[in-house]
């Protein structure tokens, strides 16, 4: 056997080799990123739209059924329906109108 270095020592890394991995850790950080799902497209547009729905249909219901009761303690057969459907639509076109008038990523006022 010579003097020469075992063949068992590690090798002295290579420069050109950590520059290899250094540029694929940048180029896997931006694909992850690239590929992160965005709130901004149809999934956006799905929940405005459920959230307009639910409003219309619970100040709907919630109006109708806070009417309902009023008629049955006041005796007032429809005219507490009424009102109370009247006051839950404009509830609900009210909070559609404040939905509308934010824009993505405001927080929306405080009522």
């Amino acid at each position: 056997m010579s003097d020469d270095q075992s063949a068992r020592e590690p090798i002295a890394e290579d420069a050109r080799i950590d520059a290899l991995e250094a540029r694929l850790k940048a180029a896997r950080e931006r694909e992850e990123q690239r590929n992160q799902p965005k709130a901004t497209g149809a999934d956006a547009n799905y929940r405005s739209g459920n959230r307009v729905l639910a409003d219309l249909l619970g100040g709907l219901l919630g109006g109708a059924a806070i009417g309902w009761v009023i008629d049955a303690f006041a005796g007032t057969t429809p005219w507490g329906l009424l009102v109370g459907l009247f006051l839950g639509i404009v509830v609900a076109f009210r909070n559609i109108f404040r939905m509308a008038n934010t824009r993505p990523g405001d927080t929306p006022p405080p009522e």
